[in-house]
C-alpha cells in the first residue's frame, strides 16, 4: 500500500494535519493507498514554494523552458509502461487503454507544446508612424484542478502550456486517482526539475481545492470536471478577477444519418459510447438514428456492444473495465432504474457482470448498457450519467435530428455519420457544441480549440488558446520620429 504525500518545493511532504484518505482500486475494492488530506496550510506552503520559484523560472528563455518540456517528455517515455500500469490500477480502466491513451497522450502533451511554442512568431503590428510589439508574460502562479477519468492525461494537458509560458503551478488532482500525479512528481525529482515550479496538494475539494480557488496569489484557475463543481469554481474565482478556464460536462450526441455506412457507424457509436466505460466528457451518450435505417443500425450496434470484452483491467484482451468507484456505480445504476420508470427498454446490459475471479465481483463493474424507447427530453436522455450507458432515439428528418441534438443544457462534442462529407460538415455547423466529428470520434489535432458551449464550459484549450490562457499579453507601441 502506497502513502501519497504532497509534493511541495521539490520534496514529498506529509499533510500538515496528519489526515489521509483511502485510495481504492475500483476493479477489486482493494485499498491501494492512503492520500494526504490537505488543508489551507498545505496550500499556503505550496504557494510559498511556487512564489519563490517564480522569478527564476519566468526569467528562463522560452528555449530553455522548451528544453525542460522535452526532458520531461523523454522521462515520461522511459516510464510509459509504469504510467499505464499505475493508471489502470487506480482507475479500473483496461491496461491497453491506459497505455494507448493515458500514457501516450501524457507524453505527447509535452512534445506538442514544446514544438508548438518553438514555432511561435513575434507579433508585430505596423502603423504609418509606429510599430506595436505584443509580448506574452507569465500569469504567475496558476492553479490546476483535474478530474479522475483521465488523471495524468488531463493534468499534463494543463502543465505543459503553463510551464512553457513561464508560470509556476499548484495542482490538485482528484482524490480518487492520485497515483500518476504522484509518479509524475517522482519523475520530476529524477530529472532534477527546478524545485517549487510544480507543486501538488492532494485532498478533497472543500478542504484543498477551495483554498486554491480563494488564494490571492494564484492568478489563474484551469479546471476540468463536472458542471456542478464548475459553478462553485466560477462563483469563487470570478469575483477575485482570476483568469478562468472551465472544461465541464457533456451529454453528447452521436447522429446517424440515412446515408451513413451503418457498419462503420455502429462501430464508431459503440466506441464513442463506451470508451473508458463511458467516463469521458466527450463520450456519445445519446445515439440519434434516422428512422429509415434504425432497425438495421440497432442490430449492428447491439452486436458490436455485446462483443466488447469486459473483465480484468490487467488483461490485454479487456476492452471495458470498471467505473471509478462503488458510489459512482450506484449512481449509474440509479439512472438505469430511472430509465425503466420513464418507459425505457434495456436492449442490452443494465446489470453487474459476474466473473470467475471472485475478487473482481467486489469491483465497480456494470455491463455496457443500451436503452431504447425513451423520450428525448427524459431525465435519462438529458442528464449526464458518465458511465457505460447510452440511450437510443430515432428521428424522421434532418431538422428533427438537429433539434434533438441541441435539446440539452450541454454543448461539448458530438459526431455525425454520413457518406456525404459536405452534408456532414454543413450539418455539424448547426449543432450547438464545441467540437463535431464527421465519420470519426475523438480524433484530435492538439492545435485546434477544445472546449464547450452552454453549460459545458468557458474558454478554450489547445494550441494558441492554451498559450494565451497561461500568459498575459501586453502591447508596446513605439512611435517613429
Amino acid at each position: 500500500m502506497t502513502k501519497i504525500w504532497n509534493f511541495i518545493n521539490g520534496e514529498f511532504v506529509a499533510p500538515s494535519g496528519g489526515k489521509y484518505i483511502d485510495d481504492i482500486n475500483p476493479a477489486t475494492g482493494e485499498l491501494i493507498g492512503k492520500i494526504a488530506s490537505s488543508q489551507s496550510e498545505d496550500v499556503q506552503n505550496a504557494v510559498d514554494a511556487a512564489s519563490v520559484a517564480s522569478k527564476s523560472w519566468s526569467s528562463l528563455s522560452m528555449e530553455q523552458r522548451i528544453d525542460w518540456l522535452n526532458k520531461i517528455a523523454d522521462a515520461l517515455e522511459s516510464n510509459k509502461e509504469l504510467i499505464a500500469e499505475t493508471e489502470s490500477r487506480d482507475t479500473g480502466k483496461p491496461i491497453s487503454l491506459a497505455r494507448r491513451v493515458d500514457a501516450s497522450r501524457s507524453i505527447s502533451n509535452f512534445r506538442f507544446f514544446a514544438k508548438f511554442a518553438s514555432e511561435q512568431k513575434p507579433m508585430e503590428f505596423k502603423m504609418d508612424d509606429a510599430v506595436n510589439y505584443v509580448h506574452r508574460k507569465p500569469v504567475g502562479i496558476v492553479g490546476l484542478i483535474t478530474p479522475w477519468n483521465l488523471p495524468l492525461y488531463l493534468l499534463t494537458w494543463k502543465i505543459a502550456p503553463a510551464l512553457v509560458m513561464g508560470n509556476t503551478i499548484v495542482a490538485k488532482p482528484s482524490e480518487l486517482t492520485p497515483l500518476t500525479a504522484n509518479l509524475f512528481a517522482s519523475i520530476l525529482q529524477d530529472i532534477d526539475f527546478p524545485q517549487g515550479v510544480f507543486n501538488i496538494v492532494h485532498g478533497l475539494g472543500p478542504s484543498a481545492g477551495q483554498p486554491i480557488l480563494e488564494h490571492p496569489e494564484i492568478k489563474a484557475i484551469s479546471f476540468t470536471g463536472g458542471t456542478q463543481t464548475g459553478r462553485i469554481v466560477a462563483r469563487t474565482a470570478a469575483p477575485l478577477f482570476k483568469k478562468l478556464s472551465l472544461e465541464l460536462g457533456g451529454k453528447n450526441a452521436t447522429i446517424i444519418l440515412d446515408d451513413a455506412d451503418l457498419e462503420v457507424a455502429a462501430k464508431g457509436a459503440a466506441r464513442a459510447g463506451f470508451t473508458n466505460s463511458g467516463q469521458v466528457c466527450l463520450c456519445g451518450s445519446r445515439i440519434l438514428v434516422d428512422a429509415s435505417v434504425a432497425t438495421k443500425f440497432t442490430e449492428l450496434l447491439l452486436k458490436e456492444v455485446r462483443s466488447m470484452r469486459q473483465g480484468d483491467p490487467k488483461s490485454e484482451d479487456t476492452e471495458i473495465g470498471s467505473v471509478i468507484s462503488m458510489q459512482h456505480l450506484e449512481k449509474v445504476e440509479s439512472y438505469v432504474e430511472l430509465a425503466k420508470q420513464e418507459g425505457g427498454t434495456i436492449l442490452t446490459g443494465g446489470k453487474r457482470p459476474s466473473f470467475s475471479n471472485e475478487e473482481m465481483n467486489h469491483g465497480a463493474f456494470l455491463e455496457p448498457t443500451v436503452i431504447g424507447g425513451l423520450d428525448i427530453n427524459s431525465r435519462t436522455a438529458t442528464e449526464e450519467i458518465f458511465g457505460p450507458v447510452v440511450t437510443l432515439h430515432t428521428f424522421e428528418n434532418q431538422e428533427q435530428a438537429i433539434e434533438m441534438a441541441n435539446s440539452t443544457e450541454y454543448g461539448l462534442a458530438g459526431s455525425v455519420w454520413t457518406k456525404d462529407l459536405a452534408r456532414g460538415r454543413q450539418f455539424s455547423k448547426q449543432i450547438e457544441t464545441g467540437i463535431m466529428w464527421v465519420n470519426t470520434w475523438l480524433h484530435r489535432d492538439l492545435r485546434t480549440p477544445f472546449g464547450g458551449v452552454k453549460n459545458s464550459g468557458v474558454g478554450r484549450e489547445g494550441g494558441q488558446w492554451s498559450l494565451s490562457f497561461f500568459s498575459e499579453m501586453t502591447n508596446i507601441c513605439v512611435k517613429h520620429d
